[in-house]
C-alpha cells in the first residue's frame, strides 16, 4: 500500500515544520500536531498510514497513544521518535508497537528510508489480507494430449513477453490454471498474482474491490481500502469472468489498462499502478461486442494475446490421468483408501461427453470417493446406482448412469438417465438443500453462481419448475 497520509506529533514547532515541509516535498499529505489532545482529535477525524511521534510530549507519554493504536486493528504504523534516547526506551516503544524508532537529530535520508520500509510493510500486510481470504487450491495443468502440449507452448511463448492474455472457453476446463501458469513463468512470479471473479461480485461493489475505496465514500466504508489492482501492483491481476463486468465499469477498466492508473472510490488522488493483466472468460466477447454488449475497445485491449482452452471432449486421452490423479486427491482430503481405477470404470469415463469439461469430471470422481466400499480401487459400480439405498434412488448423487455392456451388474436400460438428467437432478437437490439460496447451492455443487443461474435460466425455458429462495425478504430475479 502507498504512504499517503501522515502526522507529525512534536511539541517543538520548527522541527515539526521542518519535517512537514521535507515530506510535503515528498508529495505526502502531512497533518500536524504539538500534543496528546490535538493528536486525537486529528485521529478521529481522518485516517492516517503513518505516524511519526516523540516519546515526550507536554500532555503526556508518547508511549501511552501508541499501546492504544497497538489494540486497534488497521492502525497505521507509528514511528517513535526521541532526543533523549535509551536501550529502555527503545526497548519499551518497540514492545508497544513501534514500527520504528528514531532518535534527535536525524538525516532527511533517514526518513526517507523509513517511509519506503513502511510502504513495502504495508503492502505486505494487505497482501497476507487477501491470500488469507483466497487459498489457491490445485494450480498444476495435467494432461498429454496434443491439445493440451499446444496450450502449454503458448504459454510458454507469452509468459515472458508481459502481454495483456485473454483466456477463453467453457466452464470447467482450467481457464484459471492457465493464467496461473503464465504468471508462474513470467519474470513477474515472485510478485503478487491477484484474482478477481467479475461474475461473483455485484455492480455496486465491484468498483471498489478493483480500485479500493476512501473512508466514507459510501455506507460501509468505515476505513479506506486498497483494490485489487493497487495490492498486484509489481505483479499480475486475473479478471475472471470479465464478460460480466457493467458497461459503466468497462470505461473506467479501459482507463486502468490504457494509463495504469485509476482513484479510489471516493478518493482524489491518482494511483498509478505496474500490473500484468489476465482476463478469462465463458463467452465469446468477438460477439458481444457485436451485440453491444462490451465495448470493443476495451476488447481490443484485451485480445492482445488470445487463448482457448480447448474441452475436456478435445482432450478425451487426458482423461485417465485426470480420473486417477482426482481420485488421489478426493482420497487423502476424505481420508478414504483409492489405490485405482478399474479399466471398465476408465472406459465408462472416456465414453461421456463431460460438457462441465473438467470440474464436472472431478466432480464426479469425488463423488465416486466418497460412495466407494474403502476397499481400494473404484470400478464402474462406484459410478452408479446404489441398490441398498431406497432414499436415494435416481435422484442420488451416485445415480444410476450406465455401465459398460457385457458387465454383470449392468443395469436395464429403462434405470438407466442421462449424465445432463443427473446434473439436474443435483441442481434441483441442491437448491432445495440451501433453502433456494442460489450462492449456497453454487458451493455445494462447486459450480460458480453465474454457472448456476445460467443453467437454470436453461430449466425455466424447458418449463422446469425452480425452488425460490425461502430466505427473509430475498426475491431472486426471473433471470436467475
Amino acid at each position: 500500500m502507498a504512504i499517503e497520509k501522515i502526522l507529525v506529533i512534536d511539541d517543538e514547532l520548527a522541527f515539526r515544520k521542518s519535517l512537514q515541509e521535507q515530506l510535503i516535498n515528498n508529495a505526502y499529505s502531512v497533518s500536524t500536531a504539538d500534543t496528546i489532545a490535538s493528536a486525537d482529535h486529528s485521529l478521529a477525524d481522518d485516517v492516517f498510514d503513518l505516524v511519526f511521534m516523540d516519546v515526550r510530549l507536554p500532555d503526556g507519554d508518547g508511549t501511552d497513544l501508541l499501546r492504544t493504536f497497538s489494540k486497534k486493528q488497521n492502525a497505521p504504523l507509528i514511528v517513535m521518535m526521541t532526543g533523549y534516547a535509551s536501550v529502555e526506551s527503545a526497548v519499551t516503544c518497540m514492545r508497544a508497537g513501534a514500527f520504528d524508532y528514531i532518535i534527535k537529530p536525524f538525516y532527511s535520508s533517514q526518513i526517507d528510508i523509513i517511509v519506503k520500509k513502511a510502504e513495502e510493510y504495508s503492502h505486505i500486510l494487505s497482501l497476507n489480507r487477501f491470500y488469507n481470504q483466497n487459498d489457491d487450491q490445485d494450480t498444476e495443468i495435467l494432461g498429454s494430449s496434443r491439445a493440451i502440449n499446444n496450450l502449454r507452448s503458448l504459454i510458454h511463448k507469452v509468459a515472458p513477453t508481459g502481454a495483456t492474455v485473454l483466456i477463453q472457453g467453457e466452464s470447467g476446463n482450467g481457464k484459471e490454471l492457465v493464467a496461473n501458469e503464465i504468471h508462474k513463468a513470467s519474470d513477474r512470479a515472485e510478485k503478487p498474482f491477484i484474482k478477481v471473479n467479475c461474475a461473483s461480485i455485484s455492480d455496486t461493489l465491484i468498483e471498489s474491490e478493483f480500485f479500493g475505496h476512501e473512508k466514507g465514500s459510501f455506507t460501509g466504508a468505515m476505513e479506506r481500502r486498497e483494490g485489487r489492482f493497487e495490492l498486484a501492483n509489481g505483479g499480475t491481476i486475473l479478471l475472471d469472468e470479465v464478460s460480466e463486468i457493467s458497461p459503466a465499469l468497462q470505461a473506467k477498466l479501459l482507463r486502468v489498462l490504457q494509463e495504469r492508473e485509476f482513484e479510489r472510490v471516493g478518493g482524489n488522488n491518482t494511483i498509478k499502478v505496474d500490473v500484468r493483466v489476465l482476463a478469462t472468460t465463458n463467452r465469446n466477447l468477438a460477439q458481444c461486442v457485436e451485440r453491444s454488449e462490451f465495448r470493443q475497445d476495451l476488447f481490443y485491449r484485451l485480445n492482445v494475446f488470445p487463448i482457448t482452452n480447448p474441452t475436456l471432449r478435445e482432450r478425451k486421452s487426458d482423461i485417465n490421468q485426470l480420473s486417477r490423479q482426482f481420485a488421489m486427491r478426493a482420497a487423502r482430503k476424505h481420508g478414504v483408501k483409492v489405490n485405482e481405477i478399474s479399466p471398465e470404470a476408465l472406459a465408462y469415463l472416456e465414453a461421456q461427453d463431460w460438457p462441465g469439461n473438467v470440474r464436472e469430471l472431478q466432480n464426479t470422481v469425488e463423488r465416486a470417493v466418497i460412495m466407494s466400499d474403502n476397499m481400494g480401487t473404484l470400478d464402474s459400480v462406484s459410478f452408479g446406482q446404489n441398490k441398498t439405498d431406497n432414499n436415494l434412488n435416481k435422484s442420488s448423487i451416485s445415480s444410476d448412469i450406465g455401465q459398460p455392456t457385457g458387465m454383470a451388474s449392468a443395469p436395464r436400460s429403462e434405470d438407466v438417465i442421462s449424465l445432463e438428467q443427473m446434473e439436474k437432478i443435483q441442481i434441483i437437490r441442491a437448491l432445495n438443500a440451501t433453502d433456494g439460496n442460489r450462492t449456497h447451492a453454487a458451493d455445494l455443487l462447486k459450480i460458480t453462481v453465474r454457472t448456476l443461474r445460467n443453467k437454470l435460466k436453461q430449466y425455466r425455458l424447458d418449463g422446469e419448475k425452480i425452488p425460490e429462495s425461502k430466505a427473509p425478504g430475498k426475491r431472486i430475479s426471473k433471470n436467475e
